[in-house]
């Protein structure tokens, strides 16, 4: 199968893969710190590197149903988080295409 292809951020502060350190999502990507996910705090992001999207499904979240998908390390295989895929709520719909990483599944690199 070969070795993954990696991508790197150039940004001064980047959220890593905490078991591997692969870059995963840049600070200035975030929308909001103000979620919640399986593991405790999460971060609202416009866009994730270095991550594959599992299959979808209908979850019931805090905010309603939504279909998401898992997001993995594209390295090490770690669940980061997941990608919003579909929101029935109409007030729902800018999360849509968006991703959760959560913040115990990274750590920070960079100039904080």
């Amino acid at each position: 199968m070969g070795r993954p292809f990696k991508q790197y951020l150039s940004g001064p502060r980047i959220y890593s893969c905490a078991n591997c350190r692969a870059h995963a999502a840049d600070h200035e990507d975030i929308i909001s710190k103000a979620f919640q996910g399986r593991h405790g705090r999460a971060y609202l992001v416009n866009s994730a590197i270095n991550v594959t999207v599992g299959p979808k499904e209908e979850r019931v979240l805090i905010t309603g149903l939504h279909t998401v998908a898992d997001i993995s390390c594209s390295s090490c295989g770690s669940v980061l988080g997941w990608r919003y895929e579909h929101a029935f709520e109409e007030s729902q719909k800018y999360k849509e295409g968006k991703y959760i990483i959560e913040k115990a599944k990274v750590m920070k690199e960079g100039n904080w």
